[in-house]
């Protein structure tokens, strides 16, 4: 399997929001909330998996300073989201996530998200993921099935 550079899967994902935005629709991939969360691709392995890197800083924090379980919620749907556009190649919806909080998550880190394609059908995708430290220590753990939507203008229409 083919992996790519940060850049050349940045590239496939600009030119999926230039293919997806006409007839009036607007799609932006990756979303704001990706670069609001100052996440960078890292790789991209072709239909299997990307990896994403999220630093935690203070305005992510619950009541006892550790990374938000809903910003955690929001830092795999930041990974699954753009791998399931990379493998769907048209844009797709959650149907659900369920997450495991492992340990906690401190300030002042990078946290790495794998995003793996477990199994993916006609319609749908259904995904795992891992957040570790930049230590490979395990945070949380994900699973996530995604609906595989009939907008056209996605990459080979």
């Amino acid at each position: 399997m083919q992996t790519l550079t940060t850049e050349e899967t940045q590239k496939i994902l600009d030119d999926m929001t230039i293919n997806f935005n006409h007839g009036g629709r607007k799609i932006t991939v990756p979303p704001p909330i990706f670069v609001a969360m100052k996440a960078e691709i890292l790789s991209y392995t072709k239909g299997k998996s990307i990896t994403v890197s999220f630093p935690v800083s203070e305005d992510q924090t619950n009541p006892m300073g550790m990374m938000q379980g809903g910003v955690i919620a929001a830092a795999f749907d930041n990974a699954f989201g753009p791998l399931s556009y990379l493998v769907a190649k048209r844009p797709t919806t959650t149907i659900d996530m369920n997450i495991q909080y492992i340990r906690g998550v401190a300030v002042g880190q990078k946290v790495i998200v794998k995003a793996s394609v477990e199994a993916k059908g006609f319609s749908t995708i259904h995904m795992v993921g891992e957040m570790r430290t930049e230590k490979e220590k395990l945070l949380a753990t994900a699973s996530t099935n995604l609906l595989i939507l009939k907008i056209p203008g996605g990459l080979g229409e």
